[in-house]
């Protein structure tokens, strides 16, 4: 009975972690650069029944055949690509991050939805610098804009072309360790950045690789598990304790 109590509560809980990572997730459904987040699994105790019985927690050894909700890992994916048209829309097409300079230091982001300052800085909605491939500012003249595969940005005005720098596009060897801070912007968390495989696609925007669809799916199946562990928590509860209680001292 104890052991099916266990099964039911670790269930619950992890199904009201896993409910919460599914609706940020729809949530963010529209939202440009986006990486979901995905549930991982890991055993309830440390000391569980893969450690030798004299030394191994007695609780670890009860509880741990069942899995807890171990976490949300950022699923980074590619997300598909919308065209825009606009000169500074700006999507990655392969592993690779924007590095923008924050309040609280450089970030990162797949939403390359930029715009020109007005003193002519490229900066992200939120008025936040995009850095080039040395995490400088990159100033752009007025003019025509263009964007090469490589990040480079020209401008053409009536007296020729100009380069006015390079897009930097960056990546990590391991992207676990990366944090997801607000929506789309990521923290490396000190771990140095190196150059990224990504090609940038002028004129268009990556959405979010998690769909509206898929998003609502998983919402519907979480609720449904998460109704059954409490289903079967009120039989271990009110049924199973009831006979425990009353019917076990009559035998």
């Amino acid at each position: 009975m104890d052991s099916g109590l266990y099964a039911a509560y670790t269930g619950l809980l992890s199904r009201t972690q896993a409910l919460d990572t599914a609706a940020n997730n729809l949530a963010n459904a529209g939202t440009s650069g986006f990486r979901a987040q995905r549930d991982y699994f890991r055993g309830v105790l440390a000391g569980g029944i893969d450690q030798d019985l004299t030394t191994a927690s007695q609780v670890g050894q009860a509880v741990n055949g069942f899995g807890v909700l171990g976490g949300d890992r950022l699923d980074f994916s590619q997300g598909q690509m919308e065209t825009t048209g606009n000169p500074l829309d700006l999507a990655l097409q392969g592993s690779g991050f924007f590095a923008i300079q924050t309040a609280n230091g450089i970030r990162y982001t797949r939403d390359g939805g930029f715009t020109r300052s007005p003193a002519g800085v490229l900066e992200t909605s939120m008025g936040e610098p995009v850095l080039d491939v040395k995490m400088q500012p990159i100033t752009i003249p007025t003019g025509t804009i263009h964007v090469s595969a490589d990040g480079t940005v020209s401008v053409s005005t009536q007296d020729g072309s100009a380069i006015a720098g390079q897009v930097g596009v960056f990546d990590f060897a391991d992207e676990t360790a990366l944090t997801a801070e607000g929506t789309n912007t990521f923290n490396a968390n000190g771990t140095k950045p190196i150059a990224g495989a990504a090609t940038v696609q002028q004129g268009a925007l990556e959405n979010s690789n998690e769909s509206a669809i898929q998003g609502t799916m998983q919402m519907v199946l979480v609720e449904r598990q998460a109704e059954m562990m409490q289903r079967a928590l009120r039989v271990f509860d009110n049924d199973f304790d009831k006979a425990a209680t009353e019917d076990l001292p009559r035998v």
